[in-house]
């Protein structure tokens, strides 16, 4: 048996990887469910009280897994963006 030992940097560079090819094989632009985080950035939000200000008021779609892990649909996201988004002239 052979084993084979890499840095923990390394190893999750490695996940990463993976992770993209079998996106890219399978066509994924973007995961279904994303973090606080990723919400944040993709709305151009700073503020967790406005992120929780629009899963409270219904304007967007969460999941709550576990008590303190909460995740959004990023189809929502985008579905809230295009709803506010305005024409040009």
């Amino acid at each position: 048996m052979e084993v084979i030992c890499l840095e923990d940097k390394a190893f999750y560079a490695l996940i990463e990887r993976v992770v993209q090819r079998i996106k890219d094989k399978e066509g994924i632009k973007e995961d279904k469910w994303i973090s606080t985080e990723q919400a944040m950035e993709k709305l151009h939000i700073k503020s967790k009280t406005t992120l929780q200000k629009l899963r409270n008021e219904g304007k967007i779609r969460y999941s709550q897994p576990e008590k303190k892990i909460i995740l959004y649909d990023s189809d929502s996201l985008n579905e809230y963006l295009e709803k506010h988004s305005k024409e040009t002239f």
